[in-house]
Parts: C-alpha cells; structure tokens; sequence
C-alpha cells in the first residue's frame, strides 16, 4: 500500500484514468482517486453555487477577485486551444527557449480573448499517451492526434527564424497556423517579425492573428494585444521561461531567481519561484516569495494556495485559513474549501459547515466524509460521526485510521460518558486530511465554467442592464492593468446596447493606454455625446495636457470635478495643472 504522510495524502501521485469528455479533470494527489468524470462535477456545482448563491459562502472573509472574462455564448463553435511550442529554424540551439515562450505568451492573450488554453501539464500528458518524448516535433497527422486525444478545438503551431548576417541580421520571423480540429483544416500561414529585443510585440501580433483566425467577430485591436506585455525585461522573461523548463530543481531556482531578481514584480516568475522553494520545503521563503503577487493578478489565486501550504507545513493555521479562504472567495474548489476547513480545525474551530459544503458538491471522495467525521466527533455528536466515517469506509474500505475510528466509535455505544476516553486510549488522535495539489488546469476549467454560467445569467437581462455589468467588468479589469479583457468586456458591453456610455469611456480608456490618441479622442467624445461622465472627460484632459492645449484640459477636468468633486484622478490633474500655471475655470 501506498505510504501516508500523516495528513491523509498519499506521498506519492496516484495516476488516474483518462477522460476525454474532460481532458483537464485528471486527479493527482488523492487517496481515493475519484474518475475524471466525477472531479468535474463538483467544480461546476461549487462554481454555480458561487454565482447563484454567493452568501453561502459569506465566512470567506478574504477580499474577492474580480471575476475572469466572460467567455461570449454568443460565439459558435469551441473555444478550446491547444499552443504547441514553435519550432526554431534558426540553427541556433541557445534560442530554442523562445520556441518554448510561444505557448506561454499565447495561452494568456487567448484567456484574455475569452478561450480556454490546455496547460503545459496536459500537453505533456498527451504526449505520454501517445508515448511520444517531450521534444517531439510532430507532424500534421500526429498534431491530429495529440488535439483528439486532448479534445481541442483549435491547435496552434509555428516556427521562427532569426537572421544572423545581413540587412535582416537580429532579426526575427514568425509563421504560426491554426488547425481547426473538427474541419481538419489547416489555416493560411500567419507572419509577423521585428528585431530580436522586440519578441513580445512579435508574440502579442501573432496572438491576436490566431484569435482573428479562430473567432473573426473577435473585435479586441492589435495594438491592445501589443500593450498587453507589461514592465518585463526580455532577460528576465528568458530566465523564466529557461526556468520552468529546466531538468534540474537547482537550475531552475537559479533561473527563476535570476529573473525575479531582474524584473521583482514579474507575477509569473514569482509564482515558478514560490513553487520551487516551496518543492525545496523552503517554506518560509516560498510564502514570502508567493505573497509578493498582487492580489489582482490572475495568478494569485494559485499563489494564495501555495502559500497557504507553505504556512500549514510550519504550523501557522490562521495564515494558512486565511490563504485558502482567499482563493476559496473567487472559486470554491472542494478542494480548496476542504484545506479551509482542515486549517481551521487545527486551530480548535468548528469547520463541519466547511466539510459539509464539501461533501454537498462532492459527496464520493472518503476524505472529505472522513474530515467531517473528525469535525462531528469534536462536537460529540456521535451518531453524525459514525455515520460519515462509514461513508468514508464504504468508500475506502481499507483505511486503518477510519476502521479504528469506527470501532471506538462503535465501543461508545452512542453514550458520550466515557467517549474521550474511548477514543484517546493508546494515543489515538484521528486528524483532518489536507490536500497539498492545486490543478493548474483544474481551476482554469472550473473559472471557464464559472465565466460561461455568469454570461448565462447576464443574458437573459435586458440589454441595458447587461451592458452595464459588462462595462462594469471592463472597468475593473482597466483597473487591474489587464487591458485586452477590459477591451473584450466593453465591446460586449456595446453589443448589446450601442448607447452606453461607460463602455464608450472604457475603450477611450484602451485606446489612451495603447497609444491610439486619435481614437481615445473620439470614443470618449462619443461617450459624452451619451452622457457626461468622469472617465472621459479625463481621457480628454490628458490628451490636451499631453498636447499642451492647458485651457482646454483644465476646462475637462472642471466638468469632472463638478460630476464628482473628491475624484482622486481629478484632484491630480488639476494639481497638475496648477503646477503648469494653469487654474481652472
């Protein structure tokens, strides 16, 4: 049998079969693996249940994430992406990493775009499956292949080249096709190329070619993709992706060291790096290094989780409840909820609601029924007890720990008189089991859901009132930096209702970030024709300061201060202007 580590995980992953009506429900460290099937069932009643009932899961006191972007139901056929690295026909094996950066770049401007991506993990898996080695180039047929075998809709797949003498020397040439799966058709070759030094611009035009190619209503503009890289440093991102993909664990610190080190605020890097240290069991620098992610990003979620760990391995449950309840606020994965509730009972806390919540969504996992066991058996509720540690057995019918706690139960003879004694005899102490593995592709799949049952709700309202939610999305999206969701929110926003001035400001608010000035003027003067609002006359004013037109600009900022007179954005630019020996009318 499988050694245990002492909190009901096994030490070691337990391999599960294959699904593929669920490609991403693969389970990894259980003790009774549940089938693909059955792993995705309770992420997407947790998930409606968070959409449709949010109080019920009011003691997450942890500030919640603003939701994912939603996928369109609009749009017909699936959203399901395979990125396959590109091929480097260069003949420079020092720039075989950027082959490996493709799929990274394009999984995140795809997500953004409203499709779902198929994690490095389940492309390696394919590959097993077929017993093809992780360096494989395959070909049109085997590409085929892997796409079925993972249940893709669309598979991408490329090649660069960089030039090394010459007008072009430095360099670089990109050529990337999208296989429509079901059609078996493969799309005209798509291009772009820049120097070297200019790759995420190269790798942002390339995704937002394949998001046209899959989906031609996608309405989001290149030069918002172009925008979308960030402050990282072209070194530090080689670190990175060098260090997730580096065969030792004291390669792969260093990589991801060197690139924190580079770029400090480099969500990603700081997540491979926490994870790492946290493989190393260097868990106080694993929480230190995870909690350095903002709680905006889009992978705080799977930091929280890990720090949570981190914190629970060093005994500091409050810290640890307070990480999972965090990720638990966005996306209550049993999972999830079940560490919750296992770090609370360490503190001496009732978590019984937490493990029933659990077991509510998934009722055929022994370790969540022997958790609520535990919980009940501290309340001295006897008959609760005994009967979840049945469901457990019949479940796991060779669990030493649950057959010892229904014997001694069974000894008490539902009396609680001598029920202490009965259960803590020769130093028996059962405890509650955490879960130490976060599927990457688990929660990616369960917030796809979330996202696609949020637009369900949002289109059975009137046009109006789901423009406003999506513009209201849009916005908090532009305030998280994350510019080309924000984009794809406003433009649902003004499908469904034309007039809405909110999401005409938003995109003036793009357009502004993107360098796109001429249009930011006419989206937020269209806006105004709508409705006077804060957020463009602001966009005006910081183009007319930005152009040295200060009358005008300050004749801006006067109509929003006058909507909104303690508007901090407002504040600053008059501040501004005043400095520039400007007052406002």
């Amino acid at each position: 049998m499988t050694a245990n580590t002492g909190d009901g995980e096994l030490s070691h992953p337990t391999p599960c079969g294959y699904d593929r009506a669920a490609p991403y429900n693969r389970c990894i460290v259980v003790r009774t693996p549940p089938s693909p099937i059955r792993r995705f069932l309770p992420v997407a009643i947790l998930a409606a249940a968070a959409v449709l009932a949010p109080a019920a899961f009011a003691q997450t006191a942890a500030p919640a994430i603003s939701p994912a972007p939603a996928a369109d139901i609009r749009q017909p056929g699936g959203r399901l992406v395979l990125v396959l690295p590109f091929d480097n026909r260069s003949g420079q094996a020092n720039l075989n990493w950027i082959g490996d950066s493709f799929p990274y770049v394009l999984d995140q401007r795809l997500t953004s775009a409203g499709f779902l991506t198929i994690s490095a993990d389940d492309r390696q898996y394919a590959l097993d499956h077929l017993g093809l080695p992780a360096g494989f180039k395959p070909s049109r047929a085997t590409t085929i292949r892997i796409a079925q075998t993972l249940d893709a809709d669309f598979v991408v797949i490329g090649s660069f080249d960089v030039a090394t003498s010459g007008p072009s020397a430095g360099r670089i040439a990109v050529q990337a096709q999208v296989l429509e799966v079901n059609q078996l058709r493969m799309s005209d070759p798509l291009q772009d190329s820049s120097q070297l030094a200019r790759l995420f611009d190269v790798e942002n035009a390339i995704a937002w070619k394949v998001a046209q190619q899959m989906d031609p209503h996608f309405a989001v503009a290149e030069q918002t993709f172009l925008a979308a890289a960030g402050g990282v440093k072209l070194s530090s991102f080689e670190d990175y992706i060098r260090g997730i993909s580096a065969p030792t664990a004291d390669e792969r610190l260093k990589r991801l060291q060197a690139a924190v080190a580079d770029t400090p605020d480099f969500p990603a890097a700081l997540l491979a790096l926490g994870k790492e240290q946290y493989a190393a069991l260097q868990y106080e620098d694993a929480a230190a290094t995870l909690a350095k992610v903002p709680a905006t990003d889009r992978l705080a979620l799977e930091a929280a989780y890990y720090r949570g760990l981190a914190r629970f391995n060093i005994a500091k449950y409050a810290e640890a409840q307070a990480a999972f309840a965090f990720v638990a606020s966005r996306l209550p994965l049993p999972e999830v909820v079940n560490d919750q509730g296992v770090a609370a009972s360490r503190q001496g806390k009732d978590a019984a609601p937490l493990f029933q919540q659990v077991i509510a969504a998934d009722p055929n996992d022994a370790d969540y029924h022997f958790n609520l066991a535990v919980a009940l058996l501290r309340r001295n509720d006897i008959a609760g007890s005994t009967h979840e540690v049945e469901a457990a057995l019949k479940l796991h019918s060779d669990d030493p720990e649950a057959i010892e706690m229904h014997a001694r139960l069974t000894a008490t003879h539902g009396s609680t008189a001598n029920l202490k004694a009965i259960m803590s005899a020769n130093g028996f102490d059962p405890t509650t089991r955490i879960r130490r593995t976060w599927s990457e592709a688990g929660f990616r799949q369960a917030a796809f859901q979330l996202d696609q049952i949020r637009a369900i709700q949002m289109a059975a309202l009137p046009p109006t009132q789901q423009a406003s939610q999506y513009a209201q999305l849009g916005t908090d999206y532009l305030a998280q930096g994350l510019i080309p969701e924000a984009e794809q929110e406003f433009h649902t926003a003004l499908a469904a209702d034309p007039n809405n001035a909110a999401a005409h400001a938003g995109i003036a608010q793009v357009r502004e970030r993107s360098g796109s000035n001429d249009e930011a003027r006419t989206e937020a003067q269209a806006s105004l024709k709508l409705a006077p609002n804060v957020a463009a006359y602001l966009v005006l004013a910081r183009l007319e300061l930005q152009a040295n037109q200060l009358s005008a600009s300050a004749s801006d900022v006067s109509s929003a201060l006058r909507l909104e007179p303690r508007n901090s954005a407002a504040l600053g630019m008059k501040s501004a202007l005043v400095a520039r020996g400007q007052t406002l009318p």
